[in-house]
């Protein structure tokens, strides 16, 4: 993953509500989901939804298809692991023994 895309998509994400649909679209998987269901779930108005949607898809972080009169969304899982793993790279920058430190993301816990 190159610099620039990887900027684009942590840019994406640091937005509440747009972490939250990324989060969602990881859980349910390669399947997707409708639109009007992650609306709804999330407790999102249509509108703010779909702006949203479109920044992550701008950051290549989110795929969306059409099926019949839905558009499914999902998570790009390609695009997640390029993020995660430049994150990993520049984290320990060619260090062999990087992994079990602080750095490594096995060790990463949910804010308190």
């Amino acid at each position: 993953m190159e610099k620039k895309s990887a900027i684009a998509a942590l840019a994406s994400l640091a937005h509440e509500s747009r972490l939250d649909i990324f989060r969602r679209l990881v859980e349910v998987g390669p399947a997707g989901e409708a639109a009007g269901t992650l609306a709804e779930r999330l407790r999102l108005p249509a509108a703010t939804l779909s702006f949203h949607l479109s920044q992550l898809r701008q950051a290549g972080l989110v795929a969306s298809r059409r099926e019949g009169r839905s558009i499914i969304y999902s998570a790009d899982f390609e695009a997640m692991n390029a993020l995660i793993g430049y994150l990993t790279e520049n984290c320990c920058r060619g260090k062999e023994d990087c992994f079990g430190t602080a750095c490594s993301p096995a060790l990463a816990t949910e804010p308190a």
